[in-house]
């Protein structure tokens, strides 16, 4: 089936602490953090994307922060589980060598063919490195990190149920991805041109535990789609299917659909339009607080709430 959506957009996590999460993946991981916002249902909190240089889509995670250490999450069925980004083929040594000298516990493993480093953030999110010969993209090196070690963006998403059959079909159909490659209980699909950025791996885990969500957990993932066309055609198309598909919805940066899998994962389906450098240059990207419209009369209340955030902590 044609579809509108080329790949990933964006993936966004739960996380506990704001600062240390922009010391790890600014400071260590090197992205850089693109938009400092907050949450659209709760401006006490922070809501902050990192990407490269002007927040591809594709390039981005984002973070909701619940403080405290409350609501600590369970991984498990019915979530995205990790987050998986890609790297020049040749980086793994540095990925690796830095990683450990700060103190992160890593693994080297083969998956598909290639070659990961698995470790864990601060709130014990899975994340990964992924060896890629072929990922044409161009990482952020303002923070440090030569062009030939930045991380170039998503480079797939494990999308883990209970019983893949019903997601499959989704994906494979309305959705329009292409099987891959399967081995095991897990399933490579690609999207659009196809490669990194545009993977998805569904991943049966029968018996495995129910996902709770909360810190430490992928609260969910968006799919990216060129325009409103896109947008409109989807929610259509998802709707006919018997999707409980939301109303279009203005997120200042992208316009964005949600709707629950039948394993339970929250999908987004985002624009690239308008983008990240739409009210602030790229040059100042992720320096100034933004606020939606609607919260901007209460911007001292929201700031007197926010904690400051300082320059990530430097690496070497």
């Amino acid at each position: 089936m044609n579809s509108p959506i080329t790949g990933i957009h964006h993936v966004t996590a739960i996380a506990s602490d704001p600062q240390r999460n922009v010391d790890f993946y600014t400071g260590l991981l090197g992205l850089r953090l693109v938009k400092k916002t907050v949450n659209f249902d709760d401006p006490s909190a922070y809501h902050l994307y990192y990407g490269d240089e002007t927040g591809t889509p594709g390039s981005i995670v984002t973070f909701f922060y619940w403080p405290g250490g409350a609501g600590r999450g369970r991984v498990g069925s019915g979530q995205t589980t990790r987050l998986s980004f890609s790297a020049p083929a040749a980086s793994l040594d540095f990925w690796y060598a830095r990683l450990q000298k700060h103190t992160v516990s890593v693994k080297r493993e083969t998956r598909f063919g290639e070659d990961v480093l698995t470790f864990a953030d601060p709130d014990r999110i899975a994340v990964e490195i992924v060896a890629v010969a072929n990922d044409g993209r161009t990482g952020w090196t303002g923070a440090g990190i030569a062009a030939e070690n930045a991380l170039r963006g998503l480079h797939t998403a494990e999308l883990t149920v209970r019983d893949a059959e019903a997601t499959e079909a989704l994906v494979g159909g309305e959705m329009g991805y292409r099987l891959v490659k399967r081995d095991g209980l897990r399933s490579r699909f690609e999207a659009g041109a196809g490669g990194s950025g545009t993977y998805i791996d569904v991943i049966a885990s029968p018996n495995g535990p129910s996902g709770l969500g909360g810190v430490g957990t992928i609260h969910h993932i968006a799919f990216r789609v060129a325009d409103d066309a896109g947008e409109l055609l989807m929610q259509e198309r998802l709707g006919d299917a018997g999707y409980n598909v939301s109303d279009v919805r203005d997120r200042n940066y992208f316009r964005s659909i949600y709707y629950r899998e039948r394993g339970g994962i929250l999908f987004e389906i985002a624009t690239d339009v308008p983008g990240f450098p739409d009210d602030e240059p790229v040059s100042s990207l992720g320096t100034a607080l933004k606020l939606p419209a609607q919260f901007e009369s209460a911007r001292k209340q929201i700031e007197s709430l926010l904690p400051a955030l300082q320059p990530a902590r430097q690496y070497t």
